[in-house]
């Protein structure tokens, strides 16, 4: 395991540097739920990367994009955006939402599976179970897309696509701060799982997996 803080690269968009120049105007919570999410640690599998966050979703925003990476070939990859709103939104019956895009290239195999938009779904609300996080509002769309290949392009073989978006709201705890880290550590997992990968903890042998693949033919 290792920290994704040292995984981080340095093209940050100017985000950490926007958060500094803030200072003060940043709530205490969010900060520290910032700072929970640089201190996670990682599977190794995984890179990490601050990006420039969506500026109207929310009063406060940072984002990560992660990718699961196989020497030279990206098996899976996804954004995750912490939003803060101090004065609580409905919707999110919360003053934090985590939201997330996860996609992947899947097998012809799996593609074809009638079943598979449940089983990624179940693994998003596994991978947080699994961690003894509580969450609420959780919610979300499972995508599967085929690409067909034409012209000059006959020869590739077709591909199918899966992805996954949805947001949760974590749970508060002490001083209104949610387990940020552990948040990030069960996405982490998630990716993972949905790039084919192995669980990284024996006791977990018997969750079932994509078999492990390449990643998208250019």
């Amino acid at each position: 395991m290792a920290p994704a803080q040292g995984q981080f690269s340095d093209h940050s968009d100017g985000v950490e540097s926007k958060e500094r120049a803030e200072g003060p105007s940043v709530p205490p919570a969010f900060q520290a739920a910032v700072e929970a999410l640089r201190s996670a640690r990682l599977r190794p599998e995984l890179e990490v990367e601050v990006t420039r966050p969506p500026q109207r979703l929310a009063p406060h925003a940072y984002a990560l994009e992660a990718a699961v990476v196989d020497g030279e070939d990206d098996l899976a990859d996804g954004r995750l955006v912490l939003l803060h709103d101090p004065a609580g939104h409905d919707a999110w019956q919360g003053a934090f939402r985590l939201v997330t895009l996860v996609r992947a290239e899947l097998e012809p195999e799996m593609a074809a599976d009638p079943l598979l938009p449940e089983v990624c779904w179940s693994w998003l609300t596994g991978a947080l179970d699994a961690r003894g996080l509580s969450y609420g509002e959780a919610g979300g769309t499972v995508t599967r897309a085929g690409s067909h290949y034409f012209g000059a392009l006959s020869e590739r073989r077709p591909a199918t696509q899966i992805e996954i978006r949805a947001s949760w709201t974590p749970r508060e705890g002490r001083g209104g701060v949610p387990d940020a880290a552990s948040h990030l550590m069960a996405w982490g997992d998630l990716l993972c799982q949905i790039a084919g990968l192995p669980p990284s903890d024996p006791a977990d042998a018997a969750v079932v997996t994509l078999p492990q693949r390449r990643g998208p033919q250019v």
